[in-house]
């Protein structure tokens, strides 16, 4: 008994609130580096540090308590070695080490990791899953916020637009959407796109139910040419953000390795989530938990589109259709639980949804239509057609249907507004 007691005491200080004014300052540390490896081995190295005006984040929730992502980051008072801060994450580089290419070659990925600004010395760690899915420590680096080399300037400097404004961005939702493949001509019409999306956004659950927790926010900026590169039709366009679909190889994903521009163009605006609407009318998009989030504007799925890869970029939700082809190998390795909310290995059922299935309910549920209704573990997702599990027959993570969310889908989300918007 003793024992449990003390585990409890434990897991309630871990997750105990940090006083923000004691440790930061609203605004943001940036610190960019080098992510380098192949499929079985990686490296860190610092690129940079850079000081941004907003801290558009929690000032009460700074200890991440559902540890979604391939890694987190935390951060450590260096003089008490007490933590003050973390944030799960993943990135580019981490989807690439599970393409063919990483079997033979090694590439260097830009990322970046944003803190609130510290008084006070910091150890900032990072920590990566191995094989058991279990975090490691790959990285450390310690920063002093006294140091001049932190560089305050803004590079991509334009300037910012209300899109929805509920209120304070401590206590919001805070999305930046970012464009590509505008030109100057063409802003006032992705000022009219992130109306529309915005309506797209709160057409769906839970979403909509929790409009008054959001902000969503523009920034006014050009590119040099319309539209979007498509290496396989030989097509290249000068923007911003150097988006571009065939990312992968797959024709349908369409992201950007330019990480620095994408990072110092939403420094205008404070932010949770970053998204960005590329001008195309070509089908595609993508997303990356707490790294950012795509679109394009003029395609006839662009409202499902825009909602289902937020899901991902929010919560880190999983794809949950195992059909389509992907680039990806082994995304999911059978024999440990994905630290996704919304699939299962049934190594560890009990960790996910399993206490929102109905008595009487079969596990494995069968797909079948007397089932659609009805949360169970029905085989096929993240990317497999056997051995990976998602809650229900149907979910907007899973087909091209608008405002489907399964109840998994939804609790997630939920959660995710009420840690932001506390």
């Amino acid at each position: 008994m003793k024992k449990i007691f003390l585990l409890i005491i434990l897991s309630i200080s871990a997750y105990a609130q940090i006083d923000f004014n004691t440790y930061f300052e609203p605004k943001t540390l940036r610190i960019d580096y080098f992510h380098s490896g192949n499929i079985s081995e990686d490296s860190y190295s610092i690129d940079e540090l850079r000081m941004e005006p907003y801290w558009g984040g929690s000032q009460v929730n700074l200890i991440d308590k559902f540890r979604y992502g391939k890694y987190i980051v935390e951060v450590f008072e260096k003089e008490t070695n007490k933590l003050i801060y973390s944030k799960g994450y993943a990135t580019l580089f981490s989807e690439w080490q599970t393409t063919e290419e990483a079997k033979h070659t090694i590439k260097t990925f830009s990322e970046t990791v944003v803190i609130p600004f510290p008084k006070v010395p910091v150890q900032v760690v990072f920590n990566t899953r191995n094989k058991k899915n279990e975090f490691e420590k790959k990285f450390e680096y310690e920063v002093d916020p006294a140091n001049y080399f932190i560089n305050p300037e803004m590079r991509l400097q334009y300037k910012n637009f209300e899109v929805v404004k509920s209120g304070d961005p401590k206590v919001k939702v805070d999305i930046v959407i970012l464009p590509d493949g505008y030109t100057e001509d063409e802003m006032d019409e992705f000022k009219d796109d992130c109306e529309k999306f915005a309506g797209y956004f709160f057409n769906t659950s839970p979403f909509k139910e929790n409009k008054d927790k959001f902000n969503i926010w523009g920034v006014e900026a050009p590119s040099q040419e319309s539209g979007t590169d498509i290496p396989a039709k030989d097509v290249w366009k000068k923007t911003l953000l150097n988006t571009t679909f065939f990312m992968f190889d797959l024709d349908r994903y369409c992201m950007t390795s330019d990480n620095k521009s994408v990072r110092d163009l939403a420094a205008n605006a404070p932010y949770d989530q970053i998204y960005i609407l590329v001008n195309s009318e070509k089908y595609g998009g993508g997303s990356i938990y707490n790294h950012y989030s795509v679109c394009v504007n003029r395609n006839k799925f662009e409202e499902y589109i825009f909602t289902h890869e937020f899901g991902h970029g929010f919560v880190g939700l999983a794809d949950e259709y195992y059909t389509s082809d992907v680039a990806y190998e082994n995304f999911y390795p059978l024999d440990v639980e994905p630290y996704e909310p919304n699939i299962t290995t049934m190594v560890n059922f009990e960790s996910k949804w399993k206490n929102m299935v109905e008595e009487g309910t079969p596990i494995p549920t069968p797909n079948e239509e007397k089932y659609k209704n009805v949360v169970g573990a029905f085989e096929g997702g993240g990317y497999v057609a056997k051995g990976v599990y998602r809650p229900k027959l149907d979910c907007t993570m899973k087909s091209t249907a608008v405002n489907n969310f399964c109840p998994v889908c939804k609790k997630a989300l939920q959660d995710m507004i009420n840690f932001y918007a506390e």
